[in-house]
């Protein structure tokens, strides 16, 4: 299910270059009735699992284009799978390298202080393997590192009786635009042997190192050690 991650956009893209067919006629739908047995299509790994599912489809319309045309392809329908089977269950401990996730892409990040010990720059240099689309690639990597400098230093989410004390975004401490240091993503393309053009994906892997990077940016300016989120101070 597209919820902002981009999976739409990637599906079109793979379609359309295994096919030749403009963009122009493609359009993506959810088809609920076809709902298959397992988890959602989260960033980190929606461009593996979907693609190499469209790519699979796409075997048998090409070779149908080839022979019919577009025109003699109405009312069809085509299917493509991509199966992950070769992770291990949870608690397993067979003594066999044990693989977790079917895809994993690497990290770095830096923080710079200015003098007055402010996040003034941050580099996230990233592999996703293939970067397939380098703008969704780019705004992925901005609005994780935004979510993890607010989670780092200004949101502060305060329960009371398990309850949220404020249900207002504004009292929840949201970095606002112009307080956001300059973010410089670098894409460092590592092909992956399974993913579709040899992409891994990118989701969640911008926000999870930003608040360790700025706690040790913090450190290095200060030599005091924060050990609580956010770190106002």
């Amino acid at each position: 299910t597209e919820m902002g991650q981009g999976v739409d956009t990637m599906a079109v893209q793979t379609f359309c270059e295994e096919t030749g067919l403009p963009h122009g006629i493609v359009s993506v739908h959810v088809e609920t009735a076809y709902d298959a047995p397992c988890g959602m299509t989260t960033a980190s790994r929606a461009t593996s699992l979907v693609g190499n599912a469209v790519i699979d489809a796409c075997k048998a319309l090409k070779a149908d284009l080839a022979d019919l045309g577009l025109a003699g392809l109405v009312g069809r329908e085509y299917f493509g799978e991509w199966i992950c089977d070769w992770t291990n269950k949870p608690g397993a401990t067979d003594g066999k390298p044990t693989t977790t996730h079917y895809s994993y892409s690497y990290a770095t990040q830096v923080v710079i202080l200015d003098d007055a010990g402010k996040v003034e720059r941050v580099f996230a240099a990233h592999d996703a393997g293939r970067v397939m689309n380098p703008t969704l690639f780019e705004g992925q990597i901005e609005g994780s590192v935004h979510m993890g400098l607010g989670y780092a230093l200004t949101e502060d989410l305060v329960l009371e009786d398990g309850r949220p004390k404020s249900t207002r975004f504004r009292k929840c401490g949201i970095m606002r635009a112009k307080d956001m240091p300059v973010v410089e993503v670098i894409g460092v393309e590592v092909p992956d042997e399974f993913g579709p053009y040899g992409a891994k994906g990118v989701g969640e892997i911008g926000l999870v190192p930003t608040a360790p990077a700025v706690a040790n940016a913090l450190y290095t300016f200060d030599g005091r050690r924060r050990r609580s989120l956010p770190m106002k101070n």
